[in-house]
């Protein structure tokens, strides 16, 4: 009974520490053209999940007030690929040729050559709460 009190106690005083390095927000407004459907966005957390398309955390937000918040996050990199899901179809349109239909962004305003923008640029650090703005296009 000794040893669950101590390991109840250990657990208590270690979560402040925890929760200074997992407390982060990344909070990202969109400024979208038409205010119809959603804003589909994912986080992604290294350079490798970027290219492969697995996000750490998903959401949406109504296109009528686009604003997405990710809490509690460890400190680190991280970058956001957002797409505006006009139709509300839950994924991005393409037309034969892959090229996307629907409007996308990247974090920072990023800009793709011949596909999606690069982890280098859309990258951004994540060390305490952090605001950005992204323009759908």
């Amino acid at each position: 009974m000794k040893s669950l009190a101590c390991a109840a106690a250990l657990a208590l005083f270690a979560a402040p520490a925890f929760a200074q390095d997992g407390g982060h927000t990344v909070t990202l407004n969109f400024d979208v053209g038409v205010r119809d459907g959603q804003v589909m966005v994912a986080l992604f957390d290294s350079a490798d999940a970027w290219r492969g398309d697995r996000s750490v955390a998903r959401a949406a937000a109504s296109a009528a007030g686009p604003v997405v918040v990710f809490r509690d996050l460890p400190a680190g990199d991280y970058a956001v690929k957002a797409f505006h899901d006009v139709d509300g179809d839950g994924r991005m349109d393409a037309n034969p040729f892959g090229i996307p239909t629907e409007p996308y962004a990247f974090s920072n305003n990023a800009v793709g050559n011949m596909g999606p923008a690069s982890w280098e640029v859309a990258r951004f650090t994540v060390s305490g709460d952090v605001a950005q703005t992204l323009r759908i296009r």
